[in-house]
């Protein structure tokens, strides 16, 4: 099988590229990555070791894109996944679209070409952030939990939100570009004939992460306590009870086997994939964590509420158990302690990741 990994020198690329390789038998990968995440340029030997044909293009443009040769499947596992992208100050809303949207059609278009499969890596943020943010929930153990009472809105539940739940904007710019690729991915597949899945993926989370504030948040949380960084309780109270799930990329890769072999008729083609409730875990929590993995210290509150902040974001992946009999395997306890035991070894994590 030939498969091309876009961002493989990213996190998640660089994890899915290395479990396909553990897991696939007469696997050729090929990768492209335009090597601008601070970090991302570590991972290019290690690939490039196993065998890994790594290009250096970028996917916004199409003329690199034109150069990649035939391939069977692509994932598409480049983006600026920040939900800030494009309103904080430090990034172009363009580049974001560039990145996220742009990239994409260019893609698919080389999909087109080949008729190869296509595997488009989603968010959880594509769900809508008004009908989330007045979401009824209740301080417990120091998370927030969802109160269950009658009249909650349609596509959620104690398990989280479903597939079904509201995608009507405002979901941030990162999530309508998301969004827009989603919908362009599955015209492109029934337009030209080719199969496309689309994973819409909770917090991914482990070791090698290049984490910040506004993305890889378990990653940067564990570096910077360990450090002892300032770190800070933004809004809701300056508690720290924000919770959100969390999922390891090598379940994502298991997921992403099944899917490239199965028949695609009939099957939902939108599916979430996360560690779903049994691995919510809140600041606070993850900070209680941190005390006694390394030693108690104070993490300051900041009662300023930040833009798209969600106090409870959780997906329920039942629909992907339903249909692929998939499930996760790393638990939440093993994907912490595999990031803090990089940490250990890595002093210059945060900066390495440019977050310092």
């Amino acid at each position: 099988m030939k498969i091309l990994i876009t961002g493989i020198c990213g996190f998640v690329g660089n994890t899915l590229a290395h479990a396909l390789l553990d897991e696939v038998a007469d696997l050729q990968l090929i990768g492209v990555d335009n090597l601008s995440r601070a970090g991302s340029h570590v991972n290019k030997a290690p690939l490039q070791r196993r065998g890994v044909k790594v290009i250096h293009a970028d996917v916004r443009a199409a003329s690199d894109v034109e150069l990649i040769p035939a391939v069977e499947w692509i994932i598409d596992a480049a983006a600026n996944p920040a939900v800030l992208a494009g309103v904080d100050g430090l990034t172009s809303s363009r580049q974001l679209i560039e990145h996220n949207l742009y990239g994409t059609v260019n893609l698919l278009e080389l999909a087109k070409r080949f008729r190869a499969g296509v595997i488009l890596l989603s968010t959880s943020r594509v769900y809508s952030i008004k009908p989330l943010a007045a979401l009824p929930v209740l301080p417990s153990d120091d998370a927030f939990r969802l109160d269950d009472t009658p009249g909650l809105p349609p596509g959620i539940s104690e398990a989280g939100i479903a597939e079904d739940f509201s995608t009507a904007p405002p979901v941030s710019l990162y999530g309508s570009s998301k969004l827009a690729s989603e919908v362009l991915a599955l015209e492109y597949g029934d337009t030209f004939g080719f199969p496309a899945w689309i994973d819409r993926c909770g917090i991914l989370a482990g070791a090698g992460q290049f984490g910040r504030p506004d993305q890889g948040i378990f990653t940067f949380w564990i570096n910077a306590y360990l450090r002892g960084k300032p770190l800070r309780y933004i809004g809701f109270g300056g508690t720290g009870h924000q919770t959100r799930d969390c999922l390891h990329p090598r379940d994502l890769a298991a997921l992403l086997q099944t899917q490239m072999n199965a028949s695609f008729a009939g099957q939902p083609r939108i599916v979430n994939v996360s560690g779903g409730a049994s691995s919510a875990m809140s600041l606070a929590q993850l900070s209680r964590w941190c005390a006694e993995r390394f030693a108690p210290r104070v993490v300051e509150a900041d009662l300023q509420p930040r833009q798209f902040d969600l106090p409870w974001v959780v997906l329920d992946s039942g629909l992907a158990t339903q249909t692929w009999n998939w499930r996760p395997r790393v638990e939440v306890e093993a994907i912490l302690e595999e990031i803090a035991a990089h940490a250990e070894a890595n002093e210059d994590w945060l900066e390495v990741s440019g977050s310092q």
